[in-house]
């Protein structure tokens, strides 16, 4: 077992979180013990960020106790791994609109005390700032299936994030246009972030997602 980045380790070829709360699943993932210690198998291919690790991410700055702020947390696979990662003197906010996905995720938070579950829309960071007064959130992360990415991002950084935070976007082409050439609108979100954003590394994530972008930057 291999730590490539703080809580996140590799063996065999997989990429695997320590498991936050042991016995249990998420999505069906494999568990997998080394000693006493269990480990949750992360898959790419339900995960961004699992997938840009896989592509060869360079550089990801999350530890214990980190506080996160995730707008479009769906079901919450991601926001689980990120959990394993913070532990219990961390937390994650995972705002989403869908009434749907929540009642999943609200489940997935009763498991675990470090997610709060946020239903309200991303566009409208005012809705849920009351919930974050008393934690200084150190990474916003979003994966979100509309077209104003880029602009809903750096509206909840210029609310939430201080000089030197962590911000990670999963940039979906086909939700901004189905006609655009998708390395253009790669582009012109890239510009948008920069507004607000040092922008460290942009990772393809082909064979994983088809025309997806994930981004870590640096708030400026």
């Amino acid at each position: 077992m291999k730590q490539i980045f703080e809580g996140i380790f590799s063996s065999k070829g997989k990429i695997l979180t320590k498991n936050f709360t042991p016995g249990k699943k998420v999505y069906g993932e494999k568990l997998v013990k080394t000693g006493s210690v269990e480990y949750r198998e992360w898959n790419p291919y339900r995960s961004k960020l699992c997938a840009a690790i896989k592509k060869g991410l360079k550089k990801l700055e999350i530890k214990k106790g980190l506080n996160v702020l995730y707008l479009g947390v769906a079901e919450g696979t991601t926001a689980s791994h990120l959990s394993d990662v913070i532990e219990e003197k961390g937390l994650i906010f995972g705002v989403d609109l869908s009434q749907r996905t929540m009642k999943k995720f609200i489940e997935l938070c009763e498991d675990r005390e470090n997610l709060v579950p946020v239903l309200e829309n991303a566009e409208k960071p005012e809705k849920y700032e009351k919930y974050l007064k008393n934690s200084e959130i150190s990474l916003l992360y979003q994966d979100l299936s509309q077209r104003k990415q880029a602009q809903i991002f750096n509206k909840n950084a210029k609310k939430f994030l201080k000089k030197g935070k962590l911000g990670i976007i999963a940039i979906k082409a086909k939700s901004i246009s189905s006609t655009e050439n998708i390395e253009k609108i790669f582009e012109k979100q890239k510009e948008e972030l920069k507004k607000e954003f040092d922008i460290i590394e942009c990772i393809p994530l082909q064979p994983y997602e088809k025309s997806h972008l994930l981004c870590v930057m640096k708030k400026k």
